[in-house]
């Protein structure tokens, strides 16, 4: 353990030209800063080490010109950049044997301070699962916690507006500039105003299939826990509750019905251990013995692991650390042809990343009814839709045969 320190301007400028150097991730970064003692020494040894690589390939190293229009542009938006040898450094992040070098973080920096739990789930979420999520959020925002998620359309975007007024954390996949999805940018500048965006991606970089994945581990790595609400099979979802259980934090899963294709990934994490949760003492239980032991450590500084073997190359771990192209800042992606970080696939749950649009008219209802009863009340508001228009559609899913009534105003799918 050793205190954690200040950067200054220039020191500030080299760490984040480094992190942004072709195939330099976080543990290659951490591996240089320990072989050459800064930034600075480690971007002039860079090309004589990558001369010495097994592979051949020559190393780009980003612009200078590049990093001072990153500078500009965080300026602009009113964004910060952070290293974490720094104090403002989110500590839980710090813990994570992957944690990003550099961090650009807008709005409340305060919120990191706090107690944080993630709250995830499917994009195409029903309604019945939203109005959980809601319920849950201001459960956990009511205890003290500041809820963490990833901005997303479904699960993340209700946990967000649930928890605008007392803090929340939205994790990016792209830059700051580069809110997906886009018509998220409002509920974005709403909940800067309390809580906070971060993000580890360049000024100007679009969100990728593959960033999905990535910004996953930053939602988990925040969070003392993380709750999925609803997950398929191949939900993104899960590979964040993946990571959490890595990076060793509580794992909740929300139960569904065994009829609802969105409760086949949660239901799988119960089955393999992921702790029962339907009610937000839960997730308070279990988490305040585990946030007690933090909060002792939360004052000491401990530096990413960066394990070296002299033997090996510098560069035996590109699976886990594909870096940035220098200066490429892409306007347009090819998501399902990318490859992924970390070892992992692009998830269906991840077809968002691709622009899709949401649902809308008849198939918006379907996508947000399912096996479990959920109100026409809450119909209404998780569609965004004019009741008439709804009970409209309803009728003609009873008509067809699709829709069950039950008791209390309650519908479902049959």
């Amino acid at each position: 353990m050793s205190a954690a320190t200040q950067l200054s301007d220039r020191e500030r400028f080299d760490w984040l030209r480094l992190s942004r150097c072709e195939n330099v991730g976080p543990r290659t970064f951490a591996m240089l800063l320990k072989r050459h003692g800064n930034a600075a020494a480690a971007l002039k040894a860079l090309p004589s080490l990558a001369a010495k690589n097994a592979n051949g390939r020559v190393l780009r190293l980003a612009n200078v010109e590049d990093i001072e229009a990153e500078f500009e542009a965080a300026e602009r938006c009113g964004a910060r950049f952070i290293g974490w040898s720094e104090p403002d450094y989110p500590w839980l992040l710090r813990e994570i044997d992957s944690a990003p070098p550099m961090i650009a973080i807008r709005g409340n920096p305060s919120v990191f301070a706090r107690p944080t739990a993630a709250i995830v789930g499917s994009r195409n979420a029903s309604a019945a699962g939203l109005a959980f999520t809601e319920r849950l959020a201001r459960g956990l925002a009511e205890a003290g916690y500041v809820v963490v998620s990833g901005l997303a359309r479904g699960i993340d975007a209700r946990a967000h507006r649930a928890t605008t007024e007392s803090g929340t954390i939205a994790v990016l996949a792209g830059g700051h500039d580069k809110i997906y999805p886009a018509d998220h940018e409002k509920l974005l500048e709403q909940l800067l105003e309390r809580g906070a965006a971060i993000s580890e991606m360049p000024f100007g970089w679009e969100a990728r299939g593959r960033d999905f994945p990535r910004r996953n581990r930053i939602v988990s790595g925040l969070s003392s826990g993380i709750v999925v609400v609803e997950a398929a099979k191949n939900s993104g979802s899960l590979i964040t509750a993946r990571f959490a259980g890595e990076q060793g934090r509580e794992v909740f899963a929300v139960p569904g019905s065994p009829l609802d294709p969105r409760a086949e990934g949660t239901n799988a994490l119960l089955r393999d251990g992921a702790t029962f949760c339907t009610r937000v003492e839960d997730v308070l239980d279990a988490l305040a013995a585990r946030l007690q032991a933090h909060m002792r450590h939360g004052d000491l500084f401990s530096e990413p692991s960066a394990t070296e073997n002299p033997n090996e190359p510098l560069w035996d771990e590109l699976d886990l650390d594909e870096g940035l192209e220098p200066g490429a800042v892409p306007k347009t992606h090819s998501p399902d042809r990318a490859p992924a970080p970390y070892g992992i696939e692009q998830t269906a749950d991840e077809a968002d990343s691709a622009g899709a649009e949401p649902f809308s008219g008849p198939e918006r209802i379907i996508g947000l009814l399912g096996p479990s009863p959920v109100s026409i009340d809450e119909l209404v508001r998780a569609a965004d839709m004019p009741a008439q228009a709804i009970r409209a559609i309803l009728l003609e899913l009873e008509l067809a045969g699709r829709l069950e009534r039950h008791g209390g105003n309650l519908v479902s799918l049959v």
